[in-house]
């Protein structure tokens, strides 16, 4: 699958070239240790939107993790948009990690769902049902539903979904991000194999989250 914005996100142009105009503009007019702030700051934002590609496992039964970060919660628990028992595993995302959030299975988005909300810390566990946040249902290649969840964090302002209802999806691809903070909950199948536990450093794509049943 061809990367198309390798890198950096295109989300992030806009900040990027901004900060990095600034920067450059107090450093013509001022010099560089008064401009030194400004280009640390360049820096912060070139390494939040970076958005490096990656290698897809070839396990056609993989969840993949959908986000990098750490494992925060690996429970059995109702889901909320689909009304069934699953296992919700998330991943936590600080302002360190790559945000860019990536399809944890092949299937196809069966619905969507979008909640305003608040924004108290995306490491807190009613952060999944209070914040703003974003649902997506993939149907499986066979027949099993995955619920993959963006969830703004306390300075999250902004969750970018560019899929909707009716697209398909395969493993690794790329369908949003999330602006400065926050998590990622995916609502599995009750009898899947979890291959994380709570405090993991993952990354998304590459690292195997579970195995669904066969």
């Amino acid at each position: 699958m061809n990367y198309p914005h390798p890198f950096f996100a295109r989300e992030g142009w806009p900040f990027i070239i901004g900060t990095v105009a600034v920067a450059a503009l107090v450093n013509f007019l001022t010099g560089w240790i008064w401009a030194a702030p400004f280009w640390l700051i360049a820096l912060f934002v070139l390494q939040f939107f970076r958005d490096p590609p990656r290698i897809v496992p070839q396990k056609t039964n993989a969840v993949l993790s959908p986000a990098d970060g750490r494992i925060v919660a690996v429970e059995s628990v109702q889901d909320p948009y689909l009304k069934r028992d699953s296992i919700k595993v998330s991943v936590f995302m600080n302002v360190f990690n790559v945000h860019s959030n990536r399809s944890p299975v092949d299937g196809e988005v069966r619905n969507e769902w979008y909640f305003p909300g608040k924004f108290i810390s995306a490491n807190l566990p009613k952060a999944s049902l209070e914040n703003e946040r974003n649902a997506l249902w993939i149907k499986t290649d066979n027949g099993l539903d995955i619920t993959c969840v963006q969830v703004a964090g306390l300075i999250a302002k902004r969750i970018l979904c560019h899929v909707k209802t009716g697209d398909y999806l395969a493993r690794g691809q790329r369908f949003g991000f999330i602006r400065f903070g926050s998590r990622v909950d995916v609502y599995l199948p009750p009898n899947s194999e979890i291959k994380v536990n709570i405090g993991d450093k993952v990354y998304a794509t590459l690292t195997i989250l579970a195995e669904l049943p066969h």
